[in-house]
């Protein structure tokens, strides 16, 4: 059984966080894209001209480095960070989806993401066909991001979502963090899932 590292422990606390944004969407915004847009949009575009400039200025970068190069993925020392891709995908779902599904999609990245990642760490040892991911990891997604849908299905009767839209968003957003694709998947997972949902919701009225 594998320790977790404080690097890895302090990323993916940083990364249940983001769970923040679809929360404030939800309960203090109530699903307003207008208001939620006048804050979420300027925070988007500091964030993607932070990275650009820290990417692009040698001097600074080494300096942002120094301070958070610990717990920076390989790639990320040279292209945007993980924060960056959450708040992208975050002015899509919420542009793109319906509230609820926006909501539920952005949820299942924080929760599913994380569970993955501590749970791989921690008790991987099945590692999926050609990837470094484990099956235990997306065994941890798929049920924290279900158990977190159907507690919402169970008492929160305005959510609006059928149990079979929650399971197949669950389960896109599990596929999703395991895929293989060149995608973060701080991109990947919101989308696909919130798609799927939409689908769904069409479907399974």
């Amino acid at each position: 059984m594998k320790r977790i590292n404080n690097t890895e422990f302090f990323r993916k606390a940083i990364h249940i966080s983001s769970l923040l944004i679809p929360m404030l969407f939800k309960y203090l915004f109530h699903y307003n894209r207008k208001n939620t847009f006048l804050i979420l949009l300027p925070l988007t575009i500091i964030f993607i001209l932070f990275d650009t400039f820290r990417i692009e200025h040698r001097t600074f970068k080494k300096f942002y480095q120094g301070l958070f190069g610990i717990i920076l993925r390989k790639h990320e020392l040279s292209d945007f960070t993980g924060a960056v891709y959450v708040m992208v995908s975050a002015v899509l779902c919420i542009a793109l989806f319906p509230g609820n599904i926006a909501f539920m999609s952005l949820s299942f990245l924080a929760i599913g993401d994380t569970f993955a990642a501590l749970v791989g760490i921690r008790l991987g040892r099945r590692k999926l066909p050609g990837q470094k991911k484990s099956v235990e990891g997306s065994i941890a997604c798929f049920l924290g991001t279900f158990i977190f849908g159907v507690v919402y299905y169970k008492f929160d009767y305005q959510l609006g979502l059928s149990l079979a839209a929650i399971l197949l968003g669950a389960g896109s957003a599990t596929l999703a963090e395991a895929w293989r694709i060149r995608f973060d998947d701080n991109f990947k997972i919101p989308l696909i899932s919130g798609f799927v949902m939409y689908l769904a919701s069409i479907i399974f009225i």
